[in-house]
């Protein structure tokens, strides 16, 4: 059961809001609870089985029951994403605008923790390039932890507040601005946001979306798109923004084929007419959620391009001690940030070098390791992504008590090894991370940042 006590005023506000129903909303919060549902990994296939497919996203599923997400190793290699299932629906949105186009650069802009981010990742190609900006330094970290799970090598984290991405004028061909918001469409799933909700934080989000809308606009290229979402149900903070949107700059909105039985109710705002998306739960199996997408019609001028002087000067030897850990290395550009090798497709060399003029880079594609000689020293992101040459490591297939003795950095027990050497620890074929093993013993080499805490699955 949910706490349906709402704050007050609220459903009265919410009572002119398109397809709002309210006997049946606080139903759906009193008699209800929030599904569990996952989005599966396209690049790392698993065995994991799947209930009912989420309409709107192919790759998302419901689950029946919510199992322990901690203690299952599928989710620590990265081979699907906990996700609400109405936030499923940016999916459909990039399916829908992005049908041909070849070599695009999206950007995320409130990216953490990262649901968003993996759910792009996964629609673009290998020479399409993400970039997920944090604006809070402390929740960048669990970003960069679910895209390294991903295993991509095609996204660069960020940690610069909006108006840092106003002199990138024209770089990205789609920008995602998931805006902060009052929060209102999760208070059947996190019942304690309802104590945060009020009037005057709505009026205030509005604000707040409007000045980070306007400081990223420049960063968007002519004919570009901007999909707009909230977790909200306040007309406040989705149809008006879309009229402020419309008025202020020269977007056209665009509107998403949806079908009738998925539940969606489609809304257009009051001047303008653009075309919004809401989510209801007594309407959808999800919770709240709005989105938009609109398509720039204007010119905001270029980013100056960078002088290839500008890149670091090439240490052959080391990259060519490097390449063989790498499948496919002729198509990577390598380079080194402090003793670190790291390597991402060559298609991004040249944003890069732009990126890392204007802003401040927390991750860049796939960090390799350290070169100790003409040894690698192999970093926990080349395990668990799609590009590391198996064939170069020993590999260790793990059974789950022992997969759940590795995940807390624990000893091994009942493992028999012959062989020493760097091993990928695996989990049904699926690299969790790194031990170093010698003869008489294993050295665990799981990050402790990440190590599973818990003592008990529950």
């Amino acid at each position: 059961m949910n706490n349906t006590d709402f704050p007050s005023n609220f459903l009265n506000l919410l009572a002119g809001s398109p397809g709002f129903d309210a006997e049946n909303f606080t139903k759906a919060h009193q008699v209800s609870d929030s599904p569990t549902s996952i989005r599966l990994n396209p690049f790392k296939k698993s065995n994991i089985k799947s209930d009912k497919q989420v309409p709107w996203c192919s790759e998302g599923y419901y689950l029946n029951t919510r199992p322990s997400f901690t203690f299952d190793p599928l989710f620590h290699a990265g081979c699907y994403y906990v996700q609400e299932a109405s936030s499923m629906f940016i999916d459909h949105i990039l399916h829908y605008i992005n049908k041909e186009t070849d070599g695009i650069k999206v950007l995320d802009l409130c990216a953490a923790p990262g649901g968003k981010s993996t759910l792009i990742n996964s629609a673009l190609k290998s020479n399409d390039l993400l970039v997920a900006n944090e604006i809070i330094k402390t929740r960048v970290p669990v970003l960069m932890d679910n895209l390294t799970r991903w295993g991509t090598d095609n996204s660069i984290v960020t940690n610069n507040d909006p108006k840092d991405f106003g002199r990138l004028k024209g770089f990205f061909d789609i920008i995602l601005v998931d805006a902060p918001c009052s929060g209102s469409g999760m208070f059947r799933k996190d019942p304690a946001a309802m104590e945060e909700w009020s009037e005057a934080n709505v009026n205030l989000c509005h604000q707040r979306q409007e000045r980070i809308l306007a400081d990223v606009y420049p960063a968007l290229k002519e004919d570009g798109y901007l999909i707009y979402s909230t977790c909200s149900y306040s007309v406040e903070e989705n149809e008006d923004i879309l009229d402020w949107l419309c008025t202020e700059f020269e977007l056209e909105s665009i509107r998403i084929p949806i079908e009738a039985d998925w539940g969606i109710v489609e809304s257009q705002s009051t001047q303008k007419q653009a075309w919004g998306y809401r989510f209801y739960p007594d309407k959808v199996k999800g919770e709240g959620l709005f989105a938009a997408c609109l398509q720039k019609k204007e010119s905001s001028g270029d980013v100056p391009p960078v002088k290839d002087k500008e890149h670091q000067k090439a240490n052959f030897k080391e990259i060519d001690q490097v390449k063989p850990y790498i499948n496919d290395a002729a198509d990577f550009f390598f380079f080194k940030v402090n003793d670190d090798w790291l390597a991402i497709n060559r298609h991004h060399k040249e944003s890069l070098a732009i990126l890392q003029r204007y802003l401040y880079i927390k991750k860049s594609g796939i960090r390799i390791g350290k070169l100790m000689g003409k040894d690698l020293i192999p970093d926990h992101e080349l395990a668990l992504s799609l590009i590391v040459n198996k064939d170069q490591f020993l590999q260790t297939e793990l059974n789950k008590d022992q997969a759940i003795q590795y995940l807390r950095r624990e000893n091994i027990t009942d493992l028999d090894v012959t062989d020493k050497g760097w091993s990928l620890m695996n989990f049904e074929g699926h690299a969790l991370s790194w031990a170093k093993l010698l003869p008489n013993r294993i050295n665990n080499y799981y990050p402790k940042e990440i190590r599973i805490m818990s003592r008990a699955e529950s």
